[in-house]
């Protein structure tokens, strides 16, 4: 019973998107408003409230979960966003934008193709640097200026985001995963590595599946060219991003692994794609751009992706001190929970730098820069009111004990089919938050404690690998985090405000529900056939 009554908050918010077609900011308020009354009335009640607070107020436990929300919202997830479109906005305003796009279509005559290159390429690049949003904004943008609907737009951007979300940031959700079920509470680099090829394994249809899917969206007239490109350039991305996780650790899979899909996309070009003048290809008139003229036009994505390598971990000496330098943290009272943020060592920083300093060398003044970043933040303003009031939800909802009531009620009703539906877990887990590290940090040690109780804590192999069985589990919250990614209504919002769209979350949802329907059922295959079959 004390489950049913948690999950009101989800289903409420489903129903009013969907249901109702409320936009998406007026449903997060009545959600948040809704949760907050279970929080403070049914929580206690129903014993779902932690022991931690037995000795607190619950309007001091509500209270302190809604501020840990607005501060997390803000820091850093509405402070990228923001800077993402920005960065897209300066584009537009000096009109380089017409250069990448003509430069975009130039790299190949094949709508599919193109399609594919910005989001499950760029995208993925983007992914696995920053996360948080940007590799759902930038495309979506760069999509919309080169004619394509806003509605494709966002939905095939929400689709494409999901392989690399696991490694995303680089590689924090996965590395999350691998410290919260080490037994020392700190992953050994083998640990690191055994729980990133796990989620390379139970992925590995959806390597060769959402390339197809994204193809098909474009275009479904060419199957059998769809077919081909998705096999060819799959199996590019599987084959390295399993290599890196395997040998490096979760830090890289999903930054190189785009990059081999890149590197592949314009190879195929090259050897299959003939030119062609027919109304299924994207047209532009063929120009020839000098150094000087594409340097300008990407400097501003080119800086961006400058500042955020040098920043992160793939730099260990530069990353380190960013992190440990201009480092705001507190604990939180009464939930105990602690508050970080590091001001130089956050990706919407490096957005932020990049965008300016591209912006000046595109020619705009520094005053008008600021001006466009304020129009900028006034625009998002319903945006901001969405994801605040949401991550404030998930953080009522974790800190009163609802969502990991959800999950155990899940283990109880499933029993030893619970394999199977470990990757819901995950994807319930990032509906909520809206982030896969936030949906690993809740059930991440769940899943463990699920494989001890059914007895899964045995060395086995798994698809030729082997491995322990407690971190084959574990994955599986990694890996249907990412199907959850498709319908949380943070990830949906973002790509609102990328494409404009005010007001059509739901619609969004609807489409991408079956896409998300589709991903944990397969990774629920997948997950059930490695512990029991293969």
């Amino acid at each position: 019973m004390s489950a049913l009554v948690s999950v009101i908050p989800i289903l409420l918010l489903i129903i009013l998107m969907m249901g109702f077609k409320v936009s998406g900011y007026k449903s997060a308020v009545i959600t948040l408003i809704v949760t907050v009354l279970l929080a403070l009335f049914a929580a206690p009640v129903m014993g779902i409230l932690p022991e931690k607070y037995a000795d607190e107020s619950i309007y001091s436990v509500m209270l302190w979960s809604v501020v840990e929300g607005f501060l997390k919202a803000c820091f850093p997830i509405i402070l990228i966003i923001i800077c993402a479109i920005f960065s897209y906005n300066i584009l537009c305003e000096t009109k380089e934008i017409e250069t990448i796009k003509t430069q975009f279509i130039q790299m190949t005559s094949d709508k599919g193709l193109l399609v594919l290159l910005l989001t499950w390429g760029l995208g993925g690049v983007l992914e696995g640097m920053a996360g948080f949003g940007t590799a759902v904004a930038i495309p979506a943008a760069i999509l919309i200026g080169l004619g394509f609907k806003p509605m494709f737009s966002a939905v095939i951007c929400l689709v494409a985001n999901t392989v690399a979300v696991g490694f995303g940031a680089v590689g924090l959700p996965a590395t999350t995963l691998a410290n919260q079920v080490a037994a020392s509470g700190v992953a050994t680099p083998e640990e690191l590595c055994e729980v990133a090829t796990f989620i390379i394994l139970q992925l590995s249809l959806m390597f060769f599946i959402t390339p197809f899917l994204i193809l098909m969206m474009t275009d479904r007239t060419k199957i059998v060219k769809n077919v081909s490109i998705a096999l060819f350039v799959g199996s590019f991305s599987i084959v390295v991003q399993f290599c890196c996780a395997h040998f490096i650790g979760p830090e890289t899979p999903a930054i190189l692994g785009s990059v081999a899909a890149i590197i592949a996309m314009l190879i195929y070009n090259r050897l299959f794609i003939k030119k062609e003048s027919t109304a299924d290809t994207v047209q532009v008139e063929r120009q020839i751009f000098g150094l000087t003229k594409t340097l300008k036009a990407w400097s501003v994505y080119g800086l961006i992706i400058f500042f955020i390598l040098i920043s992160s971990k793939i730099v260990p000496p530069v990353n380190e001190l960013l992190n440990n330098t201009l480092v705001t943290k507190f604990d939180l009272p009464v939930t105990g929970n602690t508050f970080k943020f590091g001001w130089l060592s956050n990706a919407g920083l490096m957005i932020f730098l990049g965008a300016v300093i591209g912006g000046l060398i595109q020619g705009m003044s520094f005053g008008s820069l600021m001006k466009l970043l304020a129009k900028t933040t006034l625009n998002l303003q319903k945006t901001v009111v969405t994801i605040c009031c949401l991550v404030a939800m998930a953080m009522l909802m974790n800190n009163t004990g609802m969502t990991n009531d959800i999950a155990k009620g899940l283990v109880l009703l499933t029993g030893a089919a619970f394999p199977f539906f470990a990757p819901l877990i995950g994807s319930i887990g990032t509906f909520v938050t809206g982030s896969a590290t936030n949906a690993n940090i809740l059930f991440g040690k769940l899943q463990a404690t699920a494989a001890s109780d059914l007895g899964l804590v045995n060395q086995s192999t798994f698809f030729g690998v082997t491995g322990n069985e407690t971190n084959w589990l574990a994955a599986a919250n990694c890996a249907g985090s990412e199907g959850g990614k498709l319908l949380s209504p943070q990830s949906i919002a973002i790509a609102t405000a990328a494409c404009d769209m005010e007001g059509q979350d739901g619609d969004i949802m609807r489409k991408t529900m079956p896409f998300a329907i589709f991903w944990i059922l397969m990774n629920g295959l997948m997950v059930f056939l490695g512990l029991h079959v293969i």
